[in-house]
């Protein structure tokens, strides 16, 4: 047989790319004529993204993946956009040219047999299209929350008939995907916000054109989401392809240059009985109030237990990453640090897959990002809910209310809305390291069909078989 190409195109952000660089090795590892191209839009306000795709392309070098730098577009101005999905959106748009000019002049001894854009990248599909390249979606957020963007059409046609006041009522949604009625307050921000906001009429110009792909990758398992799968029966919806986890279990430990921080952590955790630290960390773009950290340090504190706080602060501008601060003694309570010298430590950016897979962790308080998620499922750590942007609300709702693989501190809290304050912290913390034996044992279980998963007839290796077998046919 003859080889073949596959293109993939992200958005620059870490919880987008990471994924989208795993997915092509496992296709091209899975099938060696398989090579894969991973397009690179350059976003100066994300260092970390730069720094992780350099590294990804040096230890890829002279195998079946390579990375390629678009040509810089003019970049939109972000003050005239309300929300970094519309800036991203447009500045991927941007690229439309460059993209079409890079694939019009492929090398035609390499037949593409496949276009694959994120969830922010659809507008690539005209050039796909325009191209003759079969062109599909690749969804790094779960099944669920891809049926309410499938959704959202229609749910858009309905607000008309809903009060201003439906956002605070207890009026809940049937959305396809759940298999509860979803209340308005876990929705995400950008449909609490649709009224006064850009990213509304963003996300549901990207929901519009999902329909238009081929098939849809989603980064999930079938045994994870049966229900949010089985939804997608629609011979309106493109096929849908579960092929997760697809997780980068080394993690920035591999590509960052200062790696003093996490060896300390790493010694640190080695000190630890088993199952005795409860990690916090609020993921690459999340971070909390001062008065916020304050409230869960009392909290933190009142338990008793271990603990391991990644403390990052707020980003400088829409576009930019949360950082470390120069000193955390400044964000937390007077003598809190030595107080708790013996039983926590606070760092600022944690090797969250490591320390997630180190035998002491037995915990995990999270914003619930898919890919923390994720991670967290595969080595079996039971999660306490915090959310913070994004559809962080809708995940800690299915985990909770949908998987019950989860421990509840709150599900529909999100940057800048009230305090949660220590009592609840305290009640959030002892619930998840000495409470539901149920929810750790179906984490367990979990686990190991994460890992069935991806093995020889496992259900998500059978899906990226039957995937290979079309892209294949193409050429």
């Amino acid at each position: 047989m003859s080889k073949a190409e596959i293109i993939i195109i992200a958005t620059p952000a870490i919880g987008n790319l990471v994924p989208a660089v795993e997915f092509a090795t496992h296709l091209t590892t899975t099938e060696p004529l398989l090579s894969a191209t991973i397009l690179i839009i350059h976003m100066p306000q994300r260092p970390l993204v730069s720094d992780y795709t350099g590294s990804r392309a040096t230890a890829a070098a002279g195998g079946n993946i390579r990375f390629l730098h678009l040509p810089p577009a003019d970049p939109p101005n972000p003050d005239q956009y309300q929300s970094s999905v519309a800036f991203i959106s447009i500045l991927v748009e941007k690229h439309k040219p460059q993209v079409r000019h890079l694939l019009t002049n492929w090398d035609n001894s390499i037949r593409v047999a496949g276009f694959f854009v994120d969830m922010f990248c659809t507008s690539m599909i005209d050039v796909a299209d325009e191209l003759g390249i079969p062109c599909y979606l690749f969804f790094a957020s779960p099944a669920a929350f891809l049926g309410f963007m499938l959704h959202l059409p229609t749910l858009n046609t309905q607000l008309s008939e809903l009060t201003p006041e439906f956002d605070e009522s207890e009026t809940e949604l049937a959305i396809p995907s759940f298999c509860n009625p979803v209340p308005p307050k876990v929705l995400p921000s950008f449909f609490l916000k649709r009224n006064g906001d850009d990213g509304y009429s963003w996300f549901l110009r990207h929901a519009r054109r999902y329909r238009g792909a081929k098939g849809i990758v989603v980064n999930t398992f079938q045994e994870l989401e049966p229900f949010a799968l089985k939804s997608f029966s629609s011979p309106d919806i493109p096929p849908v392809h579960p092929v997760g986890p697809l997780l980068d279990h080394v993690g920035p430990a591999k590509w960052l240059s200062d790696l003093s921080q996490s060896e300390m952590i790493m010694t640190w955790l080695d000190q630890q009985p088993t199952s005795s630290v409860v990690l916090l960390c609020f993921g690459s773009m999340g971070s909390l109030s001062v008065a916020q950290l304050r409230e869960i340090a009392l909290g933190l504190e009142r338990t008793g237990f271990r603990f391991l706080w990644s403390l990052r602060e707020s980003a400088r501008g829409k576009l930019g990453l949360p950082s470390d601060y120069s000193d955390v003694q400044d964000v937390l309570p007077d003598g809190f640090l030595e107080r708790t010298a013996g039983m926590g430590l606070v760092c600022g950016w944690a090797p969250q897959v490591a320390i997630l897979a180190h035998r002491a962790t037995g915990g995990f308080v999270s914003h619930c990002g898919w890919n923390s998620i994720l991670e967290s499922l595969w080595h079996g750590v039971p999660v306490a809910t915090w959310p913070v942007y994004a559809e962080q609300q809708m995940n800690a709702f299915e985990l909770v209310r949908e998987l019950g693989l989860a421990a509840e501190i709150r599900l529909e809290y999100r940057q800048g809305s009230d305090l949660v304050l220590a009592e609840e912290i305290e009640r959030g913390v002892r619930g998840l390291m000495e409470g539901d034996g149920e929810v750790r044992e179906r984490v367990k279980e979990t686990s190991e069909k994460s890992r069935m998963a991806l093995m020889a007839d496992g259900s998500s290796n059978v899906c990226l078989e039957h995937l290979i077998e079309e892209l294949m046919a193409e050429i």
